[in-house]
């Protein structure tokens, strides 16, 4: 239990803090939040930890009137149970006077919080909260409030919002004007090596975002889902970092992990899928069956966590590029899928039942990979009747025709600000 003085206190302070925005980046993912504000149904922004979704908080709260705020993250929570909620709400009318906005931040540290926030939407409360964790979050709300919640994944500066933190606004003829177009790729290259990560792109320290990993791998994983084997863990997230955009099986992991047999291995994936870490992409197969026995493709989140893991830049740049090139695909909720057969294309875009969209990614198209490149891609359109295709590179431009098919050859860069 938590007095109800200690709970006047921290919502005081909180409250006093503030909150400022004079700086941040104002997300792309804002404008589609605020469309769901007329809406019943409670708003959750999900996400790694520290990847924005506390200031996008704070920017909604400067959009709104009547609100109130708490951020569970605090200490001094740590005493706070389910029954205390209705203490909370009681300082929370007091000193924001009667709030019809409720914004909670990392909310799901307290058990059984779902029971407080379905009260609230009873009585007609709108309730934003944030949490760093996707399957608690699904889980819980999937009981107690199937259907009355949307869900916002948040990820780390896309590259349109790194270059509003630079400060420079593209315009769409600066692909074709040599300074500016040169400009782009300098910057898309800081991106490639830096990622999207708000705070460490302010000072760039190493140990800042090695802490935000610790915090993941020790607060979101191995003390959530209690792990004993963390000597197995680690060896493992090592294991995944170093072969990001390559495929793997769960038995070929067991093996090099020295275990007798594969759940563990599965099991440990899912809970770094789950905070948000690490993402498995499968194999489209028309099988479902196929489908979950097929290799699949590991991903992590951001390159800046690569720099903290072992993961070296100078000799996968092709890797992280096809990394950026995923994460920004699962940013616009694309459904997607690699395809492999004779040969592979890393991308399939699912719109419906049909697969709408085939796209490779290679850093530079050069004499000893061109044919295979090209091959693959066409392979993946062949097979699912498509008539145009992409590829991304990191800065050649060009379009083709081969095999009857339309080809265009896109610098990243131009293909992540749509110009």
């Amino acid at each position: 239990m938590i007095t109800k003085e200690a709970l006047r206190q921290i919502v005081t302070q909180q409250k006093a803090e503030g909150f400022e925005i004079g700086g941040t980046v104002r997300r792309d993912v804002m404008d589609e939040v605020l469309k769901w504000f007329n809406d019943n149904r409670v708003l959750i922004l999900t996400g790694v930890r520290r990847s924005g979704k506390s200031t996008i908080l704070k920017q909604l709260i400067h959009e709104k009137e009547k609100y109130c705020y708490v951020n569970f993250e605090d200490e001094r929570f740590i005493e706070f149970k389910a029954q205390d909620f209705e203490q909370l709400n009681e300082v929370l009318v007091e000193i924001y006077g009667n709030p019809k906005l409720y914004f909670f931040d990392e909310v799901q540290n307290i058990e059984k919080f779902e029971v407080f926030i379905r009260r609230l939407q009873d009585q007609g409360k709108k309730v934003v909260i944030t949490g760093s964790n996707a399957s608690l979050l699904s889980k819980e709300f999937g009981t107690r409030l199937t259907g009355r919640y949307k869900p916002f994944e948040i990820y780390p500066f896309s590259f349109a919002e790194y270059l509003k933190f630079k400060k420079v606004n593209p315009e769409k003829n600066w692909p074709y004007l040599t300074e500016k177009r040169v400009k782009l790729i300098k910057l898309f290259k800081e991106y490639l090596e830096n990622g999207g990560m708000p705070e460490y792109l302010k000072n760039k320290d190493k140990e800042y975002i090695k802490t935000v990993y610790e915090n993941i791998l020790y607060r979101d994983v191995i003390a959530r889902y209690e792990i004993r084997r963390q000597k197995i863990l680690k060896e493992l997230v090592n294991i995944l970092s170093a072969n990001i955009s390559s495929t793997f099986t769960y038995n070929a992991l067991k093996t090099s992990l020295g275990l007798a047999n594969s759940i563990t291995v599965k099991e440990y994936i899912s809970y770094l899928n789950n905070s948000f870490l690490f993402f498995e992409l499968q194999k489209f197969e028309f099988s479902i069956k196929k489908q979950l026995n097929a290799p699949k493709k590991i991903y992590i989140i951001d390159p800046a966590f690569s720099q903290v893991i072992g993961f070296n830049f100078s000799t996968n740049r092709g890797r992280l590029l096809e990394n950026i090139v995923f994460i920004e695909l699962k940013r616009r909720n694309k459904e997607t899928y690699y395809y492999a057969d004779k040969g592979e294309c890393d991308f399939l875009i699912k719109e419906g039942t049909k697969i709408s969209e085939a796209i490779q990614v290679c850093y530079t198209l050069e004499k000893n990979n061109k044919e295979r490149e090209i091959n693959g891609l066409i392979e993946a359109m062949n097979k699912f009747k498509l008539q145009e295709g992409t590829i991304i590179t990191y800065e050649q431009e060009e379009e083709i025709e081969s095999d009857g098919k339309n080809i265009k050859i896109i610098p990243a860069f131009k293909w992540l600000l749509k110009l």
